[in-house]
């Protein structure tokens, strides 16, 4: 039954949906809607620009992960430029709902959706190596303290790139020895970092 609207204004209303821009590749210019999710914080265009400016060369035929996917931009831009497999992980239903249709609108089979905590998914035994990971947790959170040893019990390739996410004024300690600082850049409030890690022998 339709409920009437209780002023003139309400009827009026409608939810602004927001998009998502695929930049480059396959899907070049593809733009997809994304769920309205308090806190989603799509990775600005120009800073996946340079993400992806430092990465192509290793994207064809990687095994990827998006452990914090909210709008699936990373994960969708690695897909469409060549990624083999691309795992997308996000504990809210909304999230894992509108990346499922994402991918479904894309006809992309090369892709799984986990709603789940990264911790939790990463908690089981390792059954991939990811060649490139993304990490783009909530700001203010200790994710990243979390994290990062649990990717390290098997879940990366024997050479991987990592690729870091977040808030300018928290540092970035406790990080294992064998990974290797490759890029950094800042933009605006947020500093963004990829890493090259070479499993121990």
């Amino acid at each position: 039954m339709r409920k009437h609207a209780s002023n003139h204004h309400a009827s009026k209303t409608k939810t602004k949906v927001s998009k998502l821009r695929i930049i480059a590749g396959e899907w070049r210019s593809r733009q997809l809607p994304i769920p309205n999710v308090e806190g989603l914080r799509p990775t600005p265009d120009r800073v996946r620009e340079t993400l992806f400016n430092w990465i192509n060369p290793y994207l064809p035929g990687a095994v990827c992960a998006d452990l914090f996917c909210g709008s699936g931009a990373l994960g969708l831009e690695a897909l469409s430029r060549g990624a083999k497999h691309l795992t997308f992980v996000d504990s809210a239903k909304l999230v894992t709902k509108q990346m499922t249709d994402n991918l479904a609108t894309l006809q992309a089979q090369q892709a799984q959706v986990i709603q789940q905590t990264a911790d939790a998914y990463l908690s089981q035994p390792a059954n991939q190596a990811f060649d490139i990971v993304f990490l783009d947790p909530p700001f203010r959170k200790g994710w990243l303290e979390k994290i990062i040893p649990l990717l390290e019990q098997g879940w990366l390739a024997e050479r991987a790139l990592v690729y870091i996410e977040m808030e300018k004024e928290t540092p970035l300690t406790a990080l294992p020895e064998h990974w290797q600082l490759s890029k950094e850049k800042v933009a605006g409030q947020l500093v963004y970092r990829l890493f090259d890690v070479s499993r121990p022998r």
